[in-house]
């Protein structure tokens, strides 16, 4: 299915044609008869392997260049396996799409964005799995993908980004002491490198260019911040003026900037995170609140869910189109983000205190219709069989 078809056949008959060869030319020079080489040129059999370098050289081609084989995928070839598989996991049976993924990999295991990508994509979609055990699993080989480029691939960035998703990996399968003695003491200390290419450009007269590294660097670090606010925010629920006080802080940055529209998918989490704190605080009118304010974001929101800038910033579509591995793509298929929507509040344990109030059970209403208004295939079964959808 992703796999690019290996046809030498071809590549021995455009090639002799190239070189102005004849059969017999070729025949002489390998060692073989005119007849083997026909053979070779429709597809009838293959040559010797032992054959394939003396070929190339002939050609003036690799032997990957002859096979027509390709390690490397293209950036729009890989958003579409990536698309295509993400789709496959909302539609087809897991352990189905797992041997289609593994076939990937095994083909393409030396194109580091994509490893990355698909490293990506196992984490991303791990849950589906079932079972805790099935689920560890999945997430040893993303981490084993995720080791295989940082240690092996020579794009620094790709390097660290994937630095970070196997620290991902390992605190999601409980091993948090890998995860500081990977990460402690690296890098903490910020420079901007954004900053220092932005006044490269403007010393230069180059101000489109440094206005958009300035821009790309806000979307970056803003987004960025909002998570870090987030999991602060749940570390100070035991001291509740601090709890406010950065709930607060993280409302008006995300009201300065539009959060709402620029980038709805960090501001869920937020709203989660907001309420279940409030429960946790014994608030439950404030956690009622922000569970209304997370539906109304949910009801809103335009599918598919894409990542775009706006009139401030208005060079980030280019940087993802023309930067990002994923482009625009959010890393999981719309049918599983919208699932994972009414799963966030009807199936919290946080939010268990509220079953059997009016306005949470007004709340999950909302989100059942938004959800069976965007999905009429067998996702809303699925719910419907869980419970969520009664």
């Amino acid at each position: 299915m992703y796999m690019k078809e290996i046809n030498i056949a071809k590549i021995i008959h455009s090639k002799r044609k190239e070189f102005r060869l004849t059969q017999d030319d070729i025949a002489g020079y390998i060692g073989v008869s005119k007849a083997s080489v026909s053979k070779w040129e429709t597809g009838q059999s293959y040559p010797d392997i032992t054959f394939l370098p003396q070929l190339a050289t002939l050609f003036h081609i690799s032997i990957d260049e002859l096979m027509g084989y390709q390690p490397q995928m293209t950036k729009e070839e890989i958003r579409e396996v990536y698309r295509q598989l993400s789709k496959n996991f909302a539609e087809q049976p897991f352990e189905e799409v797992m041997e289609q993924c593994r076939a990937v990999i095994r083909e393409y295991y030396a194109c580091f964005p994509l490893l990355f990508l698909m490293g990506t994509l196992l984490v991303n979609h791990s849950m589906l799995a079932g079972d805790a055990g099935k689920v560890q699993e999945i997430l040893k080989e993303a981490r084993e993908l995720f080791l295989r480029v940082r240690t092996e691939s020579r794009d620094v960035e790709l390097a660290r980004e994937s630095r970070n998703m196997e620290a991902v990996c390992l605190l999601s399968l409980g091993q948090p002491d890998e995860v500081v003695e990977m990460i402690d003491g690296t890098e903490l200390l910020l420079m901007s490198q954004e900053a220092l290419l932005s006044l490269a450009y403007r010393m230069t007269g180059r101000m489109q260019e440094a206005k958009s590294v300035c821009q790309v660097g806000i979307y970056q670090y803003l987004s960025a911040l909002l998570n870090l606010l987030i999991h602060y925010q749940e570390l100070c629920v035991e001291d509740r003026a601090l709890f406010d006080e950065t709930h607060r802080r993280i409302t008006a940055l995300a009201e300065t900037f539009r959060m709402g529209e620029l980038h709805p998918a960090l501001l869920f989490p937020y709203y989660i995170s907001a309420a279940q704190g409030y429960m946790t605080l014994g608030d439950t009118g404030k956690a009622c609140t922000y569970l209304e304010q997370y539906t109304e974001l949910v009801m809103k929101i335009e599918w598919p869910l894409k990542l775009h800038g706006d009139a401030y910033f208005d060079t980030v579509d280019d940087w993802l189109e023309n930067r990002m591995i994923l482009g625009e793509d959010m890393p999981r298929d719309g049918k599983l983000v919208r699932r994972s929507m009414v799963e966030a509040v009807a199936e919290n344990p946080a939010f268990a205190a509220l079953h059997e109030e009016a306005a949470f059970q007004r709340i999950l209403e909302k989100l059942k219709g938004r959800y069976k208004e965007s999905d009429d295939t067998v996702f809303g079964k699925e719910m419907e069989e869980s419970g969520c959808m009664q």
